[in-house]
């Protein structure tokens, strides 16, 4: 059974450390800034869709709802 989690991070705190946590899951998976996967080994892809969706034009999108007032 695969999870999906969908993250959400909100106010100037949440969002720094939610930029943190995106960064570090990033190159978990070898995902580059623009959602392509740039990784050398193909564990990197294991379970990436429990934090991305992959869209139509091969690009990871993460799973996330960011707000701040």
């Amino acid at each position: 059974k695969m999870r999906e989690i969908l993250h959400i991070q909100g106010g100037q705190c949440g969002n720094q450390i939610g930029s943190k946590f995106w960064e570090v899951v990033c190159d978990e998976h070898g995902i580059d800034p623009s959602g392509r996967y740039a990784g050398t080994s193909d564990l990197q892809l294991e379970r990436v869709n429990v934090y991305y969706n992959e869209a139509s034009c091969g690009r990871f999108v993460p799973r996330a709802v960011l707000m701040d007032l």
